[in-house]
C-alpha cells in the first residue's frame, strides 16, 4: 500500500514539474514584461490629438469583429512610469512596401498625427506592415497609433507586435490583433476592428521589453490600400 501511495506521489510530482516547465517555456516565447510600478512613480501624459477630418459619404463598415459605434471612450491621456518618453519619434521606419505609393515612411514616426495631404504614408493593397526601430531595447507602456482618419473607415487584421529580433522570427509579443479569423496566419485575435478617428487606438505595451515594433494590416473598408499617420512608442530604456 505504501509503495503505491510513494509511486502515485511521485507521478502527481513529476505531472507538476513537467506543467511548470511548459509554462515557462510558453512564458518564453514573447518579450519579458515589466515588474509592476508603484502607483506613485507614475506620471500623466496628455496625449495630442489633430483636429477631426471627416469627410464625404462614409463607406458602410462591414466587419464581423467591428466595434460597436459609442462603445469606446477615447483615451486622452495615458499613466505611465516617471521618466516616459516617446520612443519612436525621428527613429527609422522601415516595412514590407520599401516603396511607398504616397508619401515617405519617416511621416510614420515625425510626431505629427493629422490626416491631411502630406501626413500620411500609403503602402501597396495587402497584408504589409511598417516597422519602428528604437534603437535599443525598451520597456514598452503604451503605444498610439492613428491610420488615415480623413474617412470614416476600418482596417482590417491589425497587429501590433514587439520583438528584439528584427525579422520578428522569435521571442515576439503580439499587443493587439484584430484578425478574428486568422487570415493573417499569426493566430485568430480578439480585439475588435473599429472606425478610425483623430483620437487614433492607445494600445497596452505592458511594459514588455523589445527594440521593434511591427503593426500589421490588409487594406480597410473602402479599399485595398494600407495607410499610418503616425506611431508613438511611450516607453523608457529597458531596465
Amino acid at each position: 500500500m505504501k509503495n503505491r501511495i510513494h509511486i502515485l506521489t511521485g507521478l502527481a510530482l513529476a505531472l507538476t514539474l513537467a506543467s511548470c516547465g511548459k509554462k515557462e517555456e510558453s512564458k518564453a516565447e514573447g518579450a519579458a514584461p515589466a515588474a509592476a510600478v508603484p502607483a506613485g512613480d507614475l506620471e500623466e501624459i496628455k496625449l495630442d490629438f489633430p483636429k477631426p477630418m471627416f469627410i464625404g459619404t462614409p463607406v458602410p463598415a462591414e466587419l464581423p469583429n467591428l466595434e460597436k459605434p459609442g462603445t469606446y471612450k477615447p483615451i486622452l491621456s495615458i499613466q505611465v512610469p516617471k521618466g516616459t518618453t516617446n520612443l519612436a519619434k525621428g527613429k527609422k521606419v522601415s516595412s514590407s512596401d520599401a516603396a511607398p505609393i504616397i508619401g515617405d515612411l519617416t511621416l510614420v514616426t515625425d510626431g505629427d498625427a493629422d490626416g491631411a495631404d502630406g501626413s500620411f504614408v500609403e503602402l501597396m493593397p495587402g497584408k504589409q506592415w511598417v516597422q519602428i526601430d528604437l534603437e535599443a531595447p525598451a520597456n514598452i507602456y503604451k503605444i498610439a497609433m492613428w491610420h488615415y482618419h480623413k474617412q470614416a473607415q476600418a482596417y482590417i487584421d491589425v497587429l501590433v507586435q514587439v520583438s528584439d529580433d528584427v525579422e520578428f522570427k522569435t521571442g515576439v509579443t503580439t499587443l493587439w490583433n484584430s484578425d478574428n479569423d486568422d487570415t493573417s496566419a499569426m493566430g485568430k485575435g480578439g480585439d475588435p476592428a473599429y472606425v478610425e478617428t483623430n483620437h487614433g487606438r492607445i494600445i497596452d505595451g505592458k511594459g514588455v521589453k523589445g527594440r521593434y515594433v511591427r503593426l500589421w494590416s490588409n487594406g480597410n473598408t473602402s479599399n485595398d490600400m494600407n495607410h499610418y499617420c503616425e506611431v508613438q512608442v511611450y516607453g523608457a530604456a529597458a531596465k
